[in-house]
Formats: structure tokens, sequence, C-alpha cells
């Protein structure tokens, strides 16, 4: 990414990369954003690089285990990742995603789980720029449900990464203040 300071590459909260196993939903959305804004990232996927929709693509700059298995890819990528944030549209983790948050525990690695309907704030951005700087993550997990079991997950995902790490590259500055103009 581009920053305003000479071409410099700017590093959002002190993060370095973004991990992610590359499945559909909340984990491509991370991978995305990454490439959108020529960030840093990368992680394990299952061996053939096996996701739901077919072969992971090559724009992904992820590395495959010894196994298909996507229990593996996840425990990976929670054990190599300093945390994880697992994004849902449901206000209760099931499957996948509560098995990564078990793999955080077992790891000791702090994690956060983001939905419409948790932490209490109005804005997602808000708890994962927190989480991110409250723990010092320089390489931060990114999980949750695959496309086909939360449609809108990787919207959701997406923007909230967007805004918590890259708001300045892409929304214009704003001139005057709230009720100016």
């Amino acid at each position: 990414m581009k920053s305003h300071n000479g071409g410099k590459l700017a590093v959002p909260h002190g993060l370095e990369k973004f991990i992610s196993g590359g499945q559909t939903g909340a984990d491509r959305a991370a991978l995305d954003v990454a490439i959108r804004h020529g960030f840093p990232h990368g992680g394990w996927c299952p061996k053939g690089r096996k996701a739901e929709d077919g072969p992971i693509g090559g724009q992904y700059n992820l590395f495959e285990t010894p196994s298909t298995n996507y229990l593996q890819r996840t425990e990976w990528n929670v054990r190599d990742s300093d945390g994880t944030v697992v994004f849902t549209l449901a206000k209760e983790l099931t499957g996948g995603s509560l098995r990564t948050i078990e793999f955080a525990k077992k790891h000791n690695k702090p994690c956060i789980h983001i939905s419409p309907f948790s932490n209490g704030y109005m804005d997602p951005a808000l708890p994962l720029q927190e989480f991110v700087a409250e723990h010092g993550i320089r390489r931060l997990n990114v999980a949750g449900p695959r496309a086909s079991k939360e449609p809108g997950v990787w919207q959701f995902a997406y923007q909230t990464i967007d805004d918590a790490f890259f708001w300045s590259e892409t929304h214009e500055p704003m001139i005057g203040g709230p009720g100016e103009g």
C-alpha cells in the first residue's frame, strides 16, 4: 500500500501481515483487502489449495499443508500468528470458527470474535483496532465461515478490515468538522 509520506509502505497499527487460509468468505476477504492495498499476506491452505470454490488462485501467497484437512490449516495459521480475529454474521460460533477459537486457546494466542451483534460497538472496525493495538499484533490471522455457510460474511469482513486499517487509503480527506459545509 502506498502511503502519503513519500511512497513508503505504511504499516497500519503496527501490523506487518495478514494470515489466512484462503477459504471463501472471511478468509478470502482478508487476502483481497491485502492485495488491494499491496499489503503483505500469507498463510497455510490445505494440500491442493483446496477451497469450496475449487483450487485457491495463485494471486494469494499461501503455502500448502501436507494434508487436505481444513483443521490442519486452521491450527497452523493460529500457531503462526500473533492473534486471531474470527468474523461471523451469526451471534454464536459454530464449526470451524469455533475450532479456530479453541486452537487460539490451545496455543495461548489472543483472539476476538467480531459479528454485527458483538462487542457493543456501532462500528466493528473499532474493536478490531483495539484488539490489534492492545496485544501488539504484527501477524493477524483472519478466519470465519465460508461463504456458503454465511452469505455476506466476505463483505462484512472486507469492510471491517478495510475500515480498521486502510481508511485513509480509501476515503478522501474531509475539510471542516461535523456539521460544516
